[in-house]
């Protein structure tokens, strides 16, 4: 896919990915609702993380939180709480990933931010900005992971169509765990449901001051 981003030039001139990268990353790359038949390995969920976790966040505090959901048991679990449109495919899919934040990431700090962890006892006493950081940085994870998915040749689902409490009830009870976001994951099956829905132009989403 060759796209134009001025009259002399295109979109691959400008990037350091060749074009096949850019395309299973991007460019070609769609939300998925039906996959193949092949299982996700172990190996493959872990390449996922390993790519997820170096993605950047405030003070380095990686508050996602993943859990696989793979047997029988914990996938009928699962869609109990998912809302009724996203159930069939949920079900089907080869795996499933919930994704959550910890609101606890502050005593983490020593670890991930040695520098800051002077800072832990303020977090401690702040649950208010503890939950804001957890969930935007969550929510940038979220990102890294689904570009980390289709980097070991997954096709990704994501979804906010669930009974979050209830999904917190049955997976995150005893923790300081809060669900987000679910995404259906596994190979690719070459099925499109519809065509890509539109992009906004640079002019309309950008300004340069």
């Amino acid at each position: 896919m060759s796209i134009a981003i001025d009259t002399e030039t295109t979109l691959h001139d400008e990037l350091i990915l060749d074009g096949d990268a850019a395309d299973a990353l991007f460019l070609e790359a769609r939300t998925a609702n039906s996959w193949s038949d092949e299982e996700v390995s172990e190996q493959a969920l872990q390449a996922v993380y390993e790519l997820t976790k170096m993605g950047p966040t405030a003070m380095n505090i990686q508050p996602l939180r993943i859990t696989w959901v793979r047997s029988a048991e914990a996938r009928e679990r699962l869609v109990a709480h998912m809302n009724e449109g996203n159930k069939a495919k949920t079900l089907g899919a080869p795996m499933v990933a919930v994704l959550s934040y910890t609101n606890e990431w502050h005593q983490l700090l020593p670890t991930t931010a040695p520098h800051m962890a002077g800072t832990a006892p303020m977090f401690e006493a702040n649950e208010e900005t503890r939950n804001h950081m957890a969930l935007t940085n969550a929510h940038l994870q979220a990102g890294y992971f689904i570009v980390a998915a289709r980097a070991a040749g997954l096709a990704a689902g994501p979804m906010t169509g669930f009974d979050a409490a209830g999904l917190d009830a049955e997976f995150n009870a005893g923790t300081p765990n809060s669900s987000f976001l679910v995404v259906n994951l596994g190979k690719p099956n070459g099925v499109v449901d519809r065509e890509r829905l539109h992009r906004l132009a640079f002019e309309l989403a950008t300004e340069t001051l």
